[in-house]
């Protein structure tokens, strides 16, 4: 076999380890799930998530949120959520008057509700802009989930729930993102128009 073939399936290899942590992870799964009822709930009552992150992490927003406004598994309604990394002419007109670390917390405060949840998606956990949102969730009665690495970074303080990603690696915690968000997805369409459990 050669280096090449040995370097793709190393990625393949990396990428199962860090699912297969997340998966012996009691306390983690248990996490995810009590996210899911979280999210759920806030559906029932009429309320929405708003999703925010950079670069990966803002597409893995922007993929979460058109999961829940057009449809994941079947058809249905649509359920809303807002990926608040979209906007240019928002971003832009943040980023001038306020600056980069102010862009995901001014429109928190201007979109957001009691009842709503915010998901802020960052591999470090540090992210200015993801913890500046936090605290405004805060302020405003807004329930907040950090989806970060390992450690947690900063935001792991300022998060009603953290779920962390057991990896260092930036490309495994952002395929590890995913698959939480597409769980969370799923959890939440069966739960209000499918079947249950």
């Amino acid at each position: 076999m050669d280096n090449l073939t040995n370097y793709i399936k190393s990625h393949f290899e990396d990428s199962i380890n860090t699912k297969k942590a997340i998966l012996e992870n009691v306390t983690l799964i248990e996490l995810i799930k009590e996210v899911a009822i979280k999210v759920t709930d806030a559906y029932k009552n009429g309320n929405k998530t708003i999703l925010a992150g950079n670069g990966g992490s803002a597409a893995d927003a922007q993929h979460i949120a058109g999961e829940f406004v057009s449809r994941f598994y079947f058809d249905r309604p649509g359920i809303p959520s807002i990926a608040i990394t979209t906007d240019t002419s928002i971003l832009t007109a943040i980023g001038n008057d306020y600056g980069y670390d102010k862009l995901f917390s001014r429109q928190v405060e201007a979109q957001g509700v009691k009842g709503d949840i915010f998901i802020g998606i960052s591999t470090s956990g540090n992210s200015a802009n993801v913890i500046e949102a936090l605290k405004v969730c805060k302020e405003k009665g807004i329930l907040s989930v950090g989806l970060t690495g390992e450690s947690g970074g900063k935001m792991a303080e300022f998060c009603d729930y953290c779920i962390k990603v057991p990896s260092k690696s930036t490309p495994r915690i952002q395929e590890s993102h995913i698959v939480i968000g597409h769980i969370i997805c799923a959890i939440v369409e069966k739960s209000i128009f499918g079947k249950g459990f």
